[in-house]
């Protein structure tokens, strides 16, 4: 039995990210395609993918002042779609903070926690290769 790709994956867009024409993100190709309902952008590559994730976070971040875990996923994952509490665990988990606690996602490592833990959560559990997570977060930052 083939084994399928979840949609974030199929999209190189681990972080689902609603698809705006607005948005002029770095390798959006468009709205995904093969689906009944199409509702989240497609990249060209997972990297520019993950950059995307993690650029919305720090505009979360910087334009929006949500500084803690809780307030950034409640954000990016409203509990009307989401167990935000679970997410938000896990999210903590993965980047080593203490419930509560700001988060500067400026930090390499904070980011990647982050988007390592988002990336598994809205894909199944997927893990991307350390290189191309690492590529994604690096131009995220730059």
């Amino acid at each position: 039995m083939p084994i399928t790709e979840t949609r974030g994956v199929r999209n190189q867009n681990p972080g689902n990210i609603d698809y705006s024409p607005r948005n002029a993100w770095q390798g959006q190709l468009g709205l995904e395609v093969g689906v009944p309902k199409p509702r989240f952008a497609r990249f060209d590559s997972a990297e520019n993918g993950i950059r995307a994730l993690g650029k919305l976070l720090l505009t979360y971040q910087r334009k929006h002042q949500l500084k803690t875990v809780a307030a950034l996923i409640g954000r990016w994952a409203p509990t009307n779609e989401n167990n935000t509490a679970a997410y938000v665990r896990a999210v903590e988990a993965s980047t080593g903070t203490r419930p509560g606690a700001e988060v500067d996602l400026t930090t390499s490592a904070v980011m990647q926690g982050f988007v390592k833990a988002i990336i598994r959560h809205e894909n199944a559990g997927y893990a991307y290769p350390e290189p191309v997570l690492l590529e994604g977060v690096r131009r995220a930052l730059l």
